[in-house]
């Protein structure tokens, strides 16, 4: 069996997304919450979708009521994008910034 072995230069959250939305099917609004949600988050993003990131990001994407990007919110967990555990959401390994090596296997 032959071995391929690359390197992907993924500079931003955006575009981190972008390549591995293959999985999770984002539409592009979805993709701007999403990365938006992201960079705006504690470096630990123990909880990404906090009420202040979503006022922060409702702002930035120009949408008058945060509330709003609870739609988005519920879509992003539904598509896999994000998780929710113990009353916070947080990133799948794939999509964790601080994940800088990643193997995919396929068979």
């Amino acid at each position: 069996m032959n071995k391929v072995s690359m390197t992907v230069s993924l500079g931003t959250i955006y575009k981190r997304i972008k390549f591995w939305n293959g999985i999770f099917d984002l539409t592009s609004m979805e993709l701007e919450v999403l990365s938006n949600l992201i960079n705006i988050s504690d470096p630990d993003y123990s909880d990404i979708c906090s009420l202040n990131n979503k006022k922060k990001v409702a702002e930035q994407l120009g949408i008058e009521d945060h509330n709003t990007l609870n739609n988005y919110v519920k879509k992003l967990k539904d598509k896999g994008a994000i998780k929710y555990a113990n009353k916070k959401y947080t990133l799948p390994r794939l999509l964790d910034p601080e994940v800088n090596k990643i193997t995919i296997k396929i068979i």
